[in-house]
């Protein structure tokens, strides 16, 4: 059985749908092509094979010009230089970060699919921009769009000797509530990135509870499992994250 060496608590973050803007991102570099993939609700909706062809309006035109090899390596190039000079994270989310990362008994990693050229330089670019160092994360990979995350989930809190009672995972995707799950460790998933709460919760049955409406109900729910308080200091009392299932003023029993 594995050690746990300390009584530090574990975040890893998901970038794209959770700390970074990625639609924007994405919906600004396929107009620089002449390409749209519709708003964020439609998007939202669509499977993951077809998110980036866009629906019914938008599907004849972005496929003819995403058509070969070239077209495909100049739209990589033009989301590359969009993520690293004017993609933006989610209100709130850079004071959250800081002061994660400042927190003297918690550990942060980072694991991403950023689809971009040499994401962790990517990422450096953007972070630096926000005033966050990437270096000052404990954990960071980068994977390929199909790679599941569960492992390296596992892998940051061995490597760090934490148990996973003590660990949280962030993301916007049923994949990474399954992911979470499979580590061990808590999910915190966002309903503002790639997948919206009903689809979330109707078509693939994650508990409502754990679902976060807006970067502003995210950052204090995880502020609040992590003992943090709003002025980004640390409570003097630790508290237990838990479920908050009383129902909701009006709801049936």
């Amino acid at each position: 059985m594995s050690s746990h060496r300390n009584h530090d608590r574990l975040v890893i973050f998901d970038a794209d749908g959770t700390t970074i803007d990625a639609f924007h991102a994405v919906e600004q570099s396929f107009l620089r092509h002449g390409m749209a993939i519709g708003d964020l609700q439609r998007f939202q909706k669509r499977r993951r094979l077809f998110k980036y062809l866009g629906g019914l309006r938008e599907f004849p035109n972005n496929l003819r010009r995403q058509f070969g090899k070239q077209s495909r390596k100049r739209l990589l190039a033009t989301l590359t230089g969009f993520y690293r000079d004017e993609a933006r994270l989610y209100p709130g989310i850079a004071v959250l970060l800081r002061q994660v990362l400042e927190a003297p008994e918690v550990r942060v990693g980072l694991v991403t699919r950023n689809v971009t050229i040499e994401p962790a330089e990517t990422l450096r670019h953007l972070f630096r921009r926000h005033d966050i160092d990437l270096d000052a994360f404990d954990h960071l990979a980068c994977l390929s769009l199909r790679e599941d995350k569960t492992p390296h989930f596992h892998q940051a809190r061995e490597r760090l000797g934490i148990h996973p009672t003590r660990c949280y995972a962030c993301g916007d995707e049923y994949s990474d509530y399954l992911a979470a799950l499979g580590a061990g460790i808590y999910p915190f998933i966002v309903a503002y990135g790639a997948e919206d709460r009903q689809r979330l919760t109707g078509a693939y049955g994650v508990p409502d509870a754990f679902i976060h409406a807006s970067p502003a109900e995210f950052a204090d729910s995880l502020r609040h499992a992590l003992d943090l308080d709003a002025d980004g200091g640390q409570d003097a009392t630790p508290a237990v994250a838990t479920i908050d299932t009383t129902p909701a003023a009006g709801s049936a029993p």
